[in-house]
Parts: C-alpha cells; structure tokens; sequence
C-alpha cells in the first residue's frame, strides 16, 4: 500500500465515495470545533483515502457555516497530505458550459471577514506564500485523470469565491466577468488558504453547473437545474478521483511541503504555551 493519504473534500452532491475498501468513520477532535461530519477513511487503487462532505451529510451548512479550519486541521491530523476539493460552481464563460470541468489555478477572494482564514493568531503571527495558490503537480494529475475519464475539462482559469448563499445579481455577475474570471463559487476560500497554511497540497476539480444569471441567452440560475447537472457531475468527478489515484506520486518534490519554513514571523520565544500546544500539528516541527 502506498505511504502516502489523499483527502477527498466532496461538495455540493459529493457527500460519499464509493469503490473503497476497509471503510471506517472516524470522530476527531481539533482545537477549533467540530468538523463538518464524520471523516470516512479508505483504500482505493492501494492508496489510503480520506474522505470528508464539506456541507455535512445531507447538506446542511451553509458555505459560511463550514468550519474550515476544523475540516483542514482533521485532514492534517488524519496524515492527509494531499487534498482534492470537489467544487460545484457558475461558468463565467460562454466555452464553460454546463456539464464540464475546470482544474482553477488561481482564486479571488470575495468573502468576508465571518469566515476565519488562518490558523494563526492570538500569539502566532506567520504568512504564507499563496502567489499560486494551487499545488501545480496535483493540478496536473487532475487534468490527466479527468482527460482519461473522458471529462471536457479546462486546465486552468480563475475561480471567483462569493460569501452566498445568494447567487448573483446581474450588475455582480457582469462585473465578476469583467475580471477575467473562469468560474465562480461559494467554498474554495479559505479552505486553500488554510491547505496551505497546513501544507497540505491543494487541487480542484470544479463541476460547471450553470452560466450564473449573466448569459443573455440561456436561463437564470436556478436551484432545479443545478441540481440535474451535479447529479451527472458528481458521476464525473469520481471517475476523475479513481484515475487520479493511479497517478499522484507520493513523492512531494512542489513547495507546498514546506510552506511554513520562512512564514512564522513571531519569536519563538514569544509564543505562547496555548498557542505552541494548539498548533503543534501545524507548527511543531518548526519550533
């Protein structure tokens, strides 16, 4: 079996992974509340998986009420080194149509300050790179798998993240297009900031539902007709996992492993006992 744990962070629709084998649930326990559900633990293809529905099973946390700091912080403690994040989002794009896939390398932040996006604070000061906000050679296999799943699938782009859990006005979405952005969704931040902050590698396969309400020629967002199109996506982003898996080395040669080795600004000697022992799975290595 391979060494390596790959967490899987299913959204809207995802909410459990077929076809492993050695199947547990398991309740951790981290230092900022509750994750959003039980983890689910596995092997698929001989690698150790795990698994976690970002909304809680049966969806019932709004985006904002995700607590994202709980949900990094129990991959990191479950061994996770590598985290793929199944995302539903809103084409920005006339060649984006519903149905396809689109591995984002780059993100803007829309969201607001309810949602707490580091793990540092209250005594630890650090800042990460977060220039590319993605791990490149995760993203990469991404593409790979979801071309030999058969996927239409974007290598690329921007992924806009909203507050929500409203969709966008029309003036908002016109304006987002004006920035050049390829999709646009309501989860992705801060959990990649987190991820990093973690290092954790980060991916993500983002499943176009809709055209957002901008597209003069197709229908308003609606909840119906993104629901019709996760239910094929959600088909789609599973195969692309299981062909993932047979490609992701266990071999971490990106930065993402090393994130923190220059961010932590904060004299050691200043830290806090609560804030070493609370961050000792983050941190502890560096201190």
């Amino acid at each position: 079996m391979s060494e390596q744990v790959i967490g899987v962070i299913g959204g809207s629709g995802l909410y459990e992974m077929e076809g492993l084998s050695d199947v547990r649930s398991v309740v951790v326990e981290t230092p900022f509340g509750a994750p959003s559900d039980e983890f689910m633990t596995g092997v698929l293809d001989g690698v150790q998986m795990v698994f976690l529905p970002r909304h809680g099973k049966g969806h019932r946390l709004l985006p904002s009420e995700v607590n994202y700091r709980a949900n990094i912080y129990g991959m990191k403690k479950l061994g996770v080194t590598r985290i793929i994040s199944v995302s539903a989002v809103g084409s920005m794009k006339e060649e984006i149509a519903p149905g396809h896939i689109v591995i984002p390398d780059q993100f803007i932040d829309r969201t607001n300050a309810t949602r707490a996006n580091t793990f540092f604070g209250n005594g630890v000061v650090a800042h990460v790179q977060f220039a590319d906000p993605v791990c490149a050679d995760l993203s990469g296999w991404l593409y790979e798998a979801a071309l030999a799943a058969g996927a239409t699938v974007h290598r690329g782009g921007t992924y806009i993240c909203m507050e929500g859990p409203a969709f966008s006005t029309r003036a908002e979405s016109n304006l987002y297009r004006s920035f050049g952005v390829s999709v646009i969704g309501m989860t992705n931040i801060p959990e990649a900031k987190l991820a990093r902050e973690a290092e954790i590698c980060y991916g993500v396969i983002a499943l176009s539902t809709d055209y957002d309400c901008w597209h003069e020629s197709h229908d308003d967002v609606s909840v119906d007709a993104i629901l019709a199109i996760i239910r094929q996506n959600v088909a789609m982003s599973k195969s692309i996992i299981g062909h993932a898996v047979k490609r992701i080395s266990a071999e971490r040669a990106c930065p993402c492993a090393s994130a923190l080795t220059y961010a932590i600004i904060t004299d050691r000697s200043a830290i806090p006992a609560e804030a070493r022992e609370r961050l000792d799975l983050i941190i502890g290595k560096y201190l």
